[in-house]
């Protein structure tokens, strides 16, 4: 048997295979962002490790009503929203499954169509992003943001804190903490965004501070072995840009993880969405493996894996688990498509954002 259909303990969880659904937006949340029962159904379908994930990372939770940045997107910041999840994680549990939610703000990529009174999104910088977010009708340019103060920091550091309790309130079995794919921990991560002349910007010690203390703040509430992290290296997505050098940053940022204990670091390998190789944008290539060498805990690899891969990169010992993105959208039993090299669902991509049933939860699993 391929290691990728092992057991392996990952921190405080014992998962049934290394088979990982990524975080997944989707648009479906309720009023309130709160979970619904077609959130439940939708999770509950892909929690079988026997068919699906052995470890489900829920779609990115806006931490506070600040740091949403997408329309009907979930938070787990209320009670009503813990008490939508909780109907979640008892579905997933049921089928014998392990999920953790993944921590967001989305920092300047937002709408203030979004957020609370109409404000302006918040970031380590004024600077706005050339992106673009879905709200009430469609896709539209995110709005400029406004720094933050250094209070503000410390504030949003706390709604982590707060929300990582309300996850293990809502039954979760951990958290992800996301600080990736261009997001407000990156906008203060990358000196392409990062243009703050205070404690947390200039050099790459004052950059990491911010996530060093969000992660602090996290692990003292559940605990390092429930606690995961998400990072994207290179990837250019929301217009974050490359730092001027992705190797030293990131090998900071290792280093100094290592002491919390995190259960696994979960790395987007390449651009996010896209291509794993970005010589040709003339994006140096990264070492992987000189940055996995510095961290203890898990190994989770994401971006355009296919069976052969994923077979390859966990036998061979260059990762513990690999997620997957888009194919655990189109095939709920991607799992166990897996293990018998059958072939997956195609993508409706006309459904991916916002709606109902159709493109969500009615599609087939193997007879």
């Amino acid at each position: 048997m391929n290691k990728l259909f092992s057991p392996l303990q990952v921190g405080a969880m014992e998962l049934a295979n290394r088979i990982v659904m990524a975080p997944l937006t989707r648009n479906r949340a309720s009023a309130g962002q709160v979970p619904n029962d077609l959130m439940v159904q939708y999770y509950r379908q892909r929690a079988n490790p026997a068919t699906g994930a052995g470890l489900i990372v829920t779609e990115a939770s806006q931490i506070s009503p600040m740091a949403q940045g997408y329309l009907d997107t979930p938070g787990i910041y209320s009670d009503a929203q813990v008490a939508g999840w909780k109907r979640v994680t008892e579905a997933v549990h049921a089928e014998g499954g392990r999920i953790v939610i993944q921590l967001w703000h989305v920092g300047r990529i937002s709408h203030s169509s979004l957020l609370p009174e109409g404000a302006a999104p918040v970031s380590s910088t004024a600077k706005p992003a050339k992106s673009k977010t879905y709200i009430a009708g469609g896709f539209a340019p995110v709005s400029t943001p406004r720094a933050l103060s250094i209070d503000e920091i410390k504030s949003i550091e706390y709604d982590y804190r707060r929300a990582a309790r309300n996850a293990m309130a809502a039954g979760f079995d951990g958290v992800e903490i996301h600080a990736a794919n261009g997001y407000l921990i990156e906008q203060f991560l990358k000196d392409s965004a990062n243009d703050r002349s205070d404690e947390y910007g200039g050099p790459i010690a004052n950059r990491t501070r911010f996530l060093m203390e969000v992660a602090r703040a996290v692990t003292a509430e559940i605990g390092g072995d429930r606690t995961g992290i998400r990072i994207s290296p290179i990837s250019p997505a929301n217009d974050i840009g490359q730092d001027s050098n992705a190797q030293a940053l990131y090998t900071h940022v290792l280093a100094q993880l290592a002491s919390l204990g995190l259960a696994y670091c979960h790395v987007v390998e390449g651009a996010t969405g896209g291509p794993r190789d970005l010589s040709e944008q003339g994006v140096r290539a990264l070492d992987y493996a000189a940055l996995r060498a510095l961290f203890p805990g898990a190994w989770m690899v994401n971006n355009g894996y296919d069976r052969a891969m994923a077979l390859d990169v966990v036998q061979g010992g260059a990762a513990d688990l690999v997620a997957f993105g888009k194919p655990f959208i189109a095939n709920p039993d991607l799992g166990r498509r897996l293990r018998e090299g059958a072939p997956w669902n195609a993508l409706n991509m006309a459904t991916l954002y916002g709606g109902g049933e159709a493109g969500y939860t009615d599609y087939p699993a193997l007879a």
